[in-house]
């Protein structure tokens, strides 16, 4: 099957401004690398084992707005403005909130200010 030789330009460039239409505006509910967010989601799973050679422990939240989120927590906890997440409280399973400074990675970093946290949600 072909198209009739009119069709073929008008169907590139409807292509052509809807893939511009779709790339020219960011999603209002996207993370931006370094800024302040809040997500909530199901706790996907729970790995400390970054942190037996210093490095962040990740919780990976699937959330309605951002799809699946990496929340990071850092190994020194002395070095952070953040209380330490209390991880007997979470569960794979459980819904939580995560407060956190975006990443490059566009990972959720818990640490950076006073009011950041990871904490279940009733």
């Amino acid at each position: 099957m072909s198209l009739h030789p009119f069709l073929v330009p008008c169907a590139a460039a409807s292509l052509a401004l809807a893939a511009a239409g779709c790339a020219s505006a960011p999603s209002p509910s996207a993370l931006v690398a370094g800024s302040p967010a809040t997500v909530d989601g199901t706790i996907a799973s729970i790995d400390t084992q970054p942190w037996s050679y210093d490095g962040n422990a990740v919780v990976l939240l699937d959330t309605a707005a951002h799809g699946r989120v990496s929340v990071q927590l850092p190994a020194r906890w002395n070095l952070c403005k953040a209380p330490p997440v209390e991880l007997s409280a979470l569960a794979v399973g459980r819904r939580a909130r995560a407060v956190g400074t975006v990443g490059a990675d566009h990972a959720l970093v818990v640490c950076e200010r006073a009011e950041d946290r990871l904490v279940p949600v009733d």
